[in-house]
């Protein structure tokens, strides 16, 4: 993969090439200290997991901004965006092997999060600690180097997410809210890293459907659980069903209309110079109407990226969805 940085253009290599020297370094110490802290090997494939490579699907948000920016075929600005989605998943990493420490003996009594490297004694505590703080640090710093503002970006979503972890999530309604604000800094870091304005409509769409999805999680957590579910999250005692599916209607309605208002805005309209993004909005609604079936008739739900990935009709309807953006954006 480092190979192929070196066959873009002369300005895009001049981006590169700098930056593989200076990663070098805090990339060098965080390998160094994964070498130390677990030699074994199914310790090491234990920490591979619970990083969670599956759910980095979360940081494609970044994304947005290259696309709706109609700068997705600028070498430059693609790598550019590449490379903070790269430094998004470490964080996101950090903060994922973070929480099952903090969360070592609620997941212990979950049936399913018993299996995870932590919680089963695959891999320690304080192994898991150790290496969550250089990933973050690596994170960090090559996210300052990269780009201040983006680095700031990253620093303020570590420090949010710690702060989820340790609080926020134990805190009715601001749980689902704190997880929501966390997709709109990927959003907005994902445009300040190749410095482009990402539409208001936009961060108000990501949010939203954050809450969806958030929602729907806490839903499918407290079905599934039942009269346990208290045991394993404090903050389910404070949610019934009945709750839910009343914030996941409101959710859904609004989701619908700021996406439908985005598509049709003058604004809009003015920047792409097409009205054609109204196409689009029939597969918002069928993904937002398979979602909830999967939700209240599957029982699925508590693991987003697990269903948009492995439900065909859905992940078919994503791409359709991807494909009209990019033919009504770039085809013009």
């Amino acid at each position: 993969m480092i190979a192929s940085f070196y066959v873009c253009r002369k300005g895009t290599r001049s981006l590169w090439k700098p930056f593989l020297q200076t990663a070098s370094f805090p990339l060098l110490l965080t390998f160094q200290g994964l070498s130390h802290i677990l030699l074994p090997m199914h310790a090491m494939l234990g920490l591979i997991r619970s990083v969670r490579p599956r759910q980095w699907s979360k940081n494609l948000i970044l994304f947005a901004g290259l696309i709706f920016s109609q700068s997705l075929l600028d070498a430059h600005l693609a790598l550019t965006a590449v490379l903070g989605f790269l430094l998004f998943c470490l964080a996101s990493g950090a903060i994922y092997l973070l929480n099952d420490v903090i969360d070592l003996e609620q997941d212990r009594r979950h049936p399913f999060k018993m299996h995870r490297a932590i919680a089963s004694g695959q891999v320690g505590a304080g192994s898991a600690v150790g290496v969550a703080v250089a990933i973050a640090l690596a994170a960090i710093g090559l996210g300052l180097w990269l780009d201040r503002g983006f680095g700031c970006v990253l620093l303020g979503y570590i420090a949010l997410m710690i702060l989820y972890s340790a609080w926020l999530k134990r805190v009715v309604i601001l749980d689902v809210l704190t997880i929501a604000i966390g997709f709109v800094l990927r959003a907005v870091a994902g445009g300040v890293v190749i410095h482009v304005e990402i539409s208001s409509w936009l961060l108000i769409c990501t949010v939203l459907l954050a809450l969806f999805l958030g929602l729907g999680k806490r839903r499918h957590e407290l079905v599934l659980l039942e009269n346990s579910a208290g045991d394993h999250r404090q903050i389910l005692k404070e949610y019934s069903p009945y709750l839910l599916d009343q914030m996941i209607a409101v959710v859904t309605a609004s989701m619908v209309v700021a996406y439908a208002l985005y598509t049709m805005s003058a604004e809009t309209v003015a920047k792409f110079g097409t009205k054609n993004l109204e196409f689009t909005i029939p597969f918002v609604l069928y993904g937002i109407f398979r979602y909830l079936y999967l939700i209240h008739q599957k029982k699925a739900g508590g693991s987003p990226e697990r269903v948009l990935l492995s439900d065909r009709p859905l992940f078919f309807d994503i791409l359709l969805w991807a494909a009209a953006v990019g033919i009504i954006l770039y085809l013009k």
